[in-house]
């Protein structure tokens, strides 16, 4: 090959990438399910884009105060900031990131220097990169509203603050990639991911408290850390306005430095990669043990009541919870929000409004947020079958027997976690009076089986394939996710209006009889859709198998 093919230069393999990217981004939306997972995706993208123009103007606005009165450690807080969102977002939040091997590029006769350019510009592709960008914008123009002199000075220093983040990202995500590479590790690390989003409940108290100024003691900690980024950015835009150009390109030469040395790292990571650096988790060839006989066998069989084949997806399923660690760490968070929102929202005493949210509103809110939430995961209920779900199509097994497994093993979790709630609810905050926790309760037997029908659906005509233990790219399709969404805030508003019309008919348990009603419906409704979706999923053989064997 290197006989007949030409030589390329560093843009034009790059280039080359670039359009063959490109091309496979527009084969991929040729197919219709495609476009539409697109299209929630984007629409995903367009909340998070407001997000970001909010959190942009507060910066420019801190920007421009900074600099106006002089408080430049403001400015060093701000790059201290917007620093640590770029590095620790994407460890967080992998799942909503760029999904793509850079080992996949190997198959292509790239040159090292290639590689690493192209690595290194997928830095700037990620939601975090991209909002850290804008926010530097963002405090350039709030520089230069409030001095026009500092937007040369300004433009520099967040230039080489934006090389030194996208250099130190690409370089801890690398090594992140490989401290994870078991499935363990990556387990352990999803809880330390827990414990510290639980922690960050503790930042509204501490802004409060220190909402006239920063505490003493960062401003005491500012000489020992004078050697780090945000504050070598912050004091040489300090430099450039009392026109100190030594000290200003002395800290500039410092920010260099560090673009310098994690580029260093960096290479010599990306070029173990390129020499075919292979990260798996597999072990040794151990002898099995022994297997213990299953409860049918010895006759402890607690499932008689049902029939065998939904026994055995119940049984499935709870298997597949038990494997996988990030699930069971999340049952962990529904108790912990209840917590949290009753310490902050919830009244003393009912309809104590002055106090805050009554308990009569604030019960079933939180039932129908925690609802919410529970209820996502089925609408992806295949996520985890990967190639087993041919088995599916060979067995003497309905789909209708498949569907009933799978939803009665999410139910049970969902009534489980409820059940919690409620205990910890009445615990914090009281009761809530007989004809609401009535109304309540009857409310979920009519959002939940009208949910299932509809997430049985989706999970057929859009499934997404996730892998046990793995944070990367673990996102459900893109309409699958709309499509809940707008599911459940459909029904909310339903009970919503339910409830309303009890509180105007001034009649309390006219909300109970009506969900009563609707709760029939649902259920009927859920029952006879099970028929039509087992010939739907014979029509949707192919797509489902494609998918979820890749």
């Amino acid at each position: 090959m290197a006989d007949v093919a030409a030589q390329v230069s560093v843009a034009g393999q790059i280039r080359l990438v670039a359009a063959l990217r490109w091309k496979i981004m527009r084969n991929y939306l040729r197919r219709k399910g495609n476009v539409l997972d697109f299209i929630g995706i984007l629409t995903a993208g367009l909340c998070a884009a407001l997000l970001v123009v909010g959190v942009g103007f507060a910066v420019s606005f801190g920007a421009h105060a900074a600099v106006s009165t002089g408080h430049f450690i403001w400015l060093m807080l701000l790059f201290f900031g917007i620093i640590a969102f770029w590095q620790i977002v994407p460890l967080f939040a992998a799942g909503f990131g760029v999904n793509f091997e850079f080992r996949t590029l190997l198959r292509f006769p790239l040159s090292l220097s290639a590689f690493y350019l192209i690595a290194l510009a997928y830095g700037l592709a990620d939601f975090a990169a991209l909002a850290s960008v804008c926010w530097l914008f963002a405090m350039v123009l709030g520089i230069g509203t409030a001095d026009l002199a500092l937007v040369p000075a300004a433009v520099m220093i967040c230039a080489l603050v934006l090389l030194m983040s996208v250099t130190l990202e690409r370089l801890v995500g690398s090594w992140y990639e490989r401290l994870i590479s078991r499935r363990a590790t990556r387990e352990l690390f999803f809880g330390f991911v827990i414990l510290l989003s639980i922690s960050g409940q503790f930042i509204k108290p501490l802004i409060e408290r220190f909402q006239d100024g920063p505490p003493p003691f960062i401003i005491r900690l500012i000489p020992y850390v004078a050697l780090t980024p945000p504050v070598l950015a912050g004091s040489a835009l300090n430099a450039a306005q009392e026109h100190d150009v030594g000290g200003l390109l002395l800290r500039s030469v410092g920010l260099l430095l560090y673009v310098l040395l994690f580029s260093i790292f960096l290479w010599r990571r990306f070029a173990t990669q390129y020499r075919g650096e292979e990260l798996s988790e597999s072990v040794a060839p151990t002898r099995s043990a022994a297997r213990l006989k299953s409860a049918a066998i010895i006759g402890m069989d607690v499932l008689y009541f049902l029939p065998p084949s939904v026994a055995a997806m119940l049984r499935k399923d709870f298997q597949y919870l038990l494997r996988n660690g990030f699930l069971m760490m999340s049952l962990f968070m529904p108790p912990f929000l209840v917590f949290l929102f009753s310490a902050q929202f919830a009244g003393a005493h009912p309809w104590a409004i002055h106090r805050g949210v009554s308990r009569d509103m604030f019960f079933p809110g939180m039932i129908g947020y925690l609802l919410l939430m529970l209820m996502m995961p089925a609408y992806n209920c295949f996520a985890y079958e990967g190639k087993g779900v041919q088995t599916y199509f060979t067995a003497p097994v309905r789909f209708r027997d498949v569907f009933l497994g799978k939803n009665i093993m999410h139910m049970g979790i969902v009534l489980f976690e409820v059940a919690l709630s409620v205990f910890l609810l009445v615990w914090r905050i009281g009761s809530p009076s007989a004809p609401v926790l009535a109304a309540t309760l009857v409310g979920m037997a009519f959002a939940a089986p009208g949910q299932f029908a509809l997430a049985n659906w989706a999970s057929l005509c859009y499934p997404r394939k996730l892998e046990f233990g793995s944070m990367r790219g673990q996102h459900g399709s893109g309409v699958a996710i709309w499509v809940g969404f707008g599911s459940q805030f459909l029904l909310g508003g339903v009970c919503s209006l339910v409830f309303f019309m009890g509180r105007w008919t001034n009649n309390p348990w006219l909300p109970t009889e009506a969900f009563a009603a609707l709760a029939a419906a649902s259920i009927a409704g859920y029952f006879a859709s099970l028929d039509g979706l087992s010939d739907l999923a014979e029509r949707k053989k192919e797509n489902l198998i494609e998918i979820l064997c890749r």
